[in-house]
């Protein structure tokens, strides 16, 4: 990872978090739509650790139901947001895609 966010593939469509390919937000989305996304993305992620602080499995339930849908608005799960046909290789250890040579070539402190 660079200073400057997470690392993302040469198409833009994955950020590098490990080694591992997490599929990136959809980039045409409108900035106030994103930003927007984002927020409630954030509210659903603390209303998860405070279910999980409180051992209520329901809010828990609901809380990772609305991250769910977030992610789904910001193109990072559901249907792929490229129109090329490529495959979706979210959650797949870079080492075991075409971007492996790609991730290779960089230099360490870029990783």
């Amino acid at each position: 990872m660079t200073g400057k966010g997470p690392l993302h593939t040469p198409d833009g469509r994955y950020i590098v978090v490990r080694g591992r390919l997490w599929r990136a937000a959809n980039p045409s989305l409108d900035e106030a739509v994103r930003s927007r996304h984002v927020s409630s993305l954030m509210t659903a992620r603390r209303a998860v650790k405070a279910a999980l602080s409180a051992g209520d499995k329901s809010a828990e339930t609901q809380a990772r139901q609305a991250v769910d849908e977030v992610k789904q608005h910001l193109g990072e799960r559901g249907p792929v947001w490229w129109t090329d046909g490529a495959p979706d290789l979210g959650r797949k250890m870079i080492r075991d895609t075409p971007y492996s040579a790609w991730f290779d070539s960089l230099d360490p402190s870029d990783r």
